[in-house]
């Protein structure tokens, strides 16, 4: 437990992290992989080159100063992170690391304003907070191991197929390459996959949601190819251009909190742009084969029908629903976008939604969904990239 003194200084260094967290982030990751390079086979290289990764960790750093008091607050935040963290292979050891430079940041940083009874407050802190990832983390991984077909860290998987579902997706099915099964999964949860890409230095680790239900042999993950440009776009193309089928993919157990809840049967609605579609695949087709009398909707936004993935998928499990509906609409087209007067055409705000795809689309969806009626504990979002404050969105 925290001292009430060490509690009050942390909350007064609050405004102080607000303005300079993400300088101190960015020095904290520069001095780390200086020491540290291992770690550049477990952090999104292309993450901290457009400054997301120090981004996402300032605002975690000042959650915890803002909520110092009642960390329960931050727990949603922590779990989520958490999931990234065991999917990633983050391990105890690394967390002692991580703190140490973490307060050489600050101190850097900040200079004679960071005092040393500042910096002994921040240890503290670093200290409980960091215990409360490695309790969670460790029960994660505990549980995923000892699940029928589980394992922790990362496996060798085989590419089974190799299916291209639009200009832009194409879907990868993956089965362990021991011959065994995989574990039952949530609707909704991601993979991890680390490849050693020729001319890399280090390996490159991406999360990919699972875009079918829960099957027993297998997962299948739907992969958008970003452009030859893009940072991001590296373990995509590779991906894409050199990975066939037989080849060997290494991939971690599924995580994940956006997930469909499967015991409910009441109005669902599933709202995605882009390659956001790829977990409401996985939950659609959940709820057509289990539930398939259940109201449902499924709205989805592409840029053009070219890029439009899971088209037909998607209409051959609406012919065989008792109550469902599909509309898409195309940004290169006169229908343009989801708007509210389709939300409020096709969606029943007392039932759930979930939401996926680029962060401007979500911002926009979770807004209009608000406008219509529905209550924030029924909206359910997803987004992709670093683990962010979760009242980032909300708050839009």
């Amino acid at each position: 437990m925290l001292s009430p003194e060490t509690r009050m200084i942390i909350k007064s260094t609050a405004p102080v992290l607000e303005d300079h967290g993400v300088a101190i982030t960015t020095r904290f990751y520069s001095r780390m992989f200086e020491e540290h390079p291992e770690l550049l086979n477990i952090f999104n290289h292309a993450n901290q080159a457009q400054g997301r990764q120090q981004t996402a960790l300032a605002k975690t750093v000042y959650a915890a100063a803002v909520h110092i008091d009642n960390l329960e607050e931050i727990m949603p935040a922590v779990i989520q992170i958490a999931h990234k963290h065991v999917s990633l292979g983050v391990k105890p050891e690394h967390y002692p690391i991580v703190g140490a430079h973490l307060l050489i940041a600050m101190k850097e940083v900040l200079g004679d304003a960071a005092t040393d009874e500042i910096i002994q407050a921040w240890s503290d802190a670093y200290g409980v907070i960091a215990d409360a990832f490695i309790s969670v983390e460790k029960s994660m991984y505990q549980t995923t191991a000892e699940q029928e077909n589980g394992w922790n860290y990362f496996k060798d998987f085989v590419v089974a197929r190799k299916v291209k579902e639009s200009d832009v997706i194409t879907s990868f099915y993956l089965k362990p390459a021991d011959g065994s099964n995989v574990p039952t999964y949530i609707p909704g949860q991601y993979i991890s996959v680390r490849v050693s890409i020729p001319g890399e230095k280090y390996t490159m680790i991406r999360q990919y949601s699972l875009s079918q239900a829960s099957k027993p042999d297998e997962f299948r993950i739907s992969v958008k190819r970003e452009a030859d440009n893009d940072p991001n776009g590296i373990v995509s193309i590779y991906l894409h251009k050199q990975v066939n089928e037989g080849d060997r993919l290494e991939v971690s157990a599924p995580a994940g909190v956006f997930v469909l809840d499967a015991s409910k049967t009441t109005p669902v609605a599933f709202i995605s742009g882009g390659v956001g579609i790829t977990p409401m695949m996985s939950m659609f087709e959940t709820v057509a084969t289990s539930t398939p009398e259940r109201p449902t909707v499924f709205l989805h936004g592409a840029r053009n029908r070219s890029q439009h993935a899971f088209d037909e998928d998607i209409k051959s499990f609406v012919n065989r629903m008792e109550n469902a509906s599909y509309s898409t609409v195309y940004s290169d087209e006169e229908n343009g976008f989801i708007t509210r007067a389709m939300l409020e055409e096709h969606v029943d705000p007392a039932g759930d939604a979930y939401v996926c795809g680029p962060v401007p689309f979500m911002v926009s969806m979770i807004r209009e969904l608000r406008n219509i009626g529905m209550d924030d504990s029924r909206i359910h979002y997803e987004f992709f990239g670093p683990a962010m404050d979760l009242e980032e969105l909300k708050s839009q």
